[in-house]
């Protein structure tokens, strides 16, 4: 069954608990979300709490894909820019859908709803994301369309002795 996406939902109790669920979810499964595991939704609640006044402000939007239950399956935050010559293209940050979910194709419909997403905001012609290099994760954007354009080598201290590259991936949209 599809994933239903909402771009900027009413933020309740219900859906704050769903994305802190997801999230430490997907951390704790080894995703590349900010975090590394172990954590509990006490770890990240703080980062979410971020988002959302990043949302109050105006500066982000939320797109959420819930799945048949209702249950929030999938995140993606568009970051707006303030910098007056780089408000043409956004950020896309904290991509995630559930374990319990991958492997269905919809990391891919979430990028997809979230270029759809993108697209109806007034002069957005590109997102831009990065990602943790060593995962395979720069393949699995290419595959949607993304192209890397910048990599900066270690720059991503998961552990001691454990450094990634942070690699940058854009989608132009027109």
């Amino acid at each position: 069954m599809p994933l239903t996406f909402t771009l900027d939902p009413a933020v309740t109790p219900a859906l704050r608990d769903g994305i802190l669920d997801l999230w430490a979810d997907v951390t704790n499964a080894g995703g590349s979300v900010g975090f590394v595991p172990p954590v509990s939704r006490e770890t990240v609640r703080p980062e979410l709490v971020k988002h959302l006044v990043a949302m109050a402000e105006g500066r982000t939007r939320l797109l959420v894909g819930l799945d048949g239950e209702g249950r929030v399956a999938a995140t993606a935050f568009l970051a707006l820019n303030t910098h007056r010559l780089m408000t043409h293209w956004l950020w896309l940050y904290t991509v995630m859908v559930h374990p319990r979910h991958q492997g269905r194709g919809y990391g891919r419909d979430l990028l997809a709803a979230a270029a759809d997403a993108a697209r109806s905001l007034d002069g957005i012609e590109a997102i831009r994301l990065t990602c943790r290099g060593g995962l395979g994760l720069e393949r699995f954007y290419a595959s949607c369309g993304y192209k890397e354009v910048g990599r900066v080598p270690g720059a991503i201290r998961v552990a001691p002795g454990d450094d990634r590259d942070d690699v940058v991936m854009l989608l132009p949209l027109t």
